[in-house]
């Protein structure tokens, strides 16, 4: 016996509606503190509450999936951050296994006839440590909204990625990404946009990961599957 919907007046808080408009059941947001979303899934944790570092910022529901320990992300995969050069990662980002973010303490001179930084070496050469310093960078790394980062795909310092994007498995980013972009390759190359300028204008002013969350939750199908005239629909008033 298949058993009746939720009646709506007797189901507290948010609901989600069955195809005739009934509540179905509970709509109960997910829990965007814990570190493991999935407790069967160990290789996955969310970021947010992962990081310690005050030079790392990651927004709410943002994810790293690895085999190998995800936990050591902020030391494993992001890489050569010393600062004061800051790694940002926005809400819903999705990080495929062995994603790296190499920083600006990765870079060496190439302004005379050697790249090699022999005061690091120690030694009398340790007297000339102020020709590595205050080398110049780029800035800070910035990842919008809405990413998914394919297996191994390699960000570069100073890299700015649009929301909505998409970064092939195996990229290497050098240059910055627009808004829903999809990149490959090495260097990683624009392939194509995933809607038209018209659509992508639309989909930041609705601006879908800042809805409040009982919001969201309400209508994930229409987010994760919906058109954009059906996500304008859905939007909060």
């Amino acid at each position: 016996m298949t058993p009746e919907p939720w009646p709506l007046a007797a189901t507290p808080g948010p609901r989600s509606l069955d195809e005739k408009g009934r509540c179905a059941m509970p709509a109960i947001p997910a829990d965007p503190t814990v570190l493991h979303p999935m407790p069967e899934q160990p290789r996955v944790v969310l970021l947010k509450p992962l990081i310690t570092s005050p030079l790392i910022e990651v927004g709410e529901f943002s994810y790293y999936d690895d085999p190998d320990d995800p936990t050591a992300f902020e030391t494993r995969n992001v890489l050569y951050h010393y600062g004061p050069e800051r790694l940002v990662i926005g809400k819903f980002c999705a990080l495929g296994e062995g994603v790296r973010f190499i920083m600006n303490g990765a870079n060496h001179r190439m302004d005379g006839p050697s790249t090699f930084p022999f005061p690091i070496m120690g030694g009398s050469w340790a007297d000339h440590f102020d020709l590595i310093t205050g080398l110049p960078g780029r800035g800070d790394t910035v990842v919008g909204h809405d990413v998914w980062f394919g297996y191994r795909a390699m960000v570069m310092p100073g890299v700015r990625i649009g929301h909505g994007s998409v970064i092939a498995s195996g990229s290497v980013v050098v240059d910055d990404v627009p808004d829903y972009g999809i990149v490959g390759g090495n260097p990683a190359k624009l392939i194509r946009r995933r809607h038209d300028d018209e659509d992508i204008a639309r989909l930041l002013a609705m601006a879908w990961w800042d809805w409040p969350i009982e919001h969201l939750t309400a209508h994930v199908r229409t987010i994760m599957s919906g058109s954009v005239d059906e996500l304008e629909a859905a939007a909060p008033r």
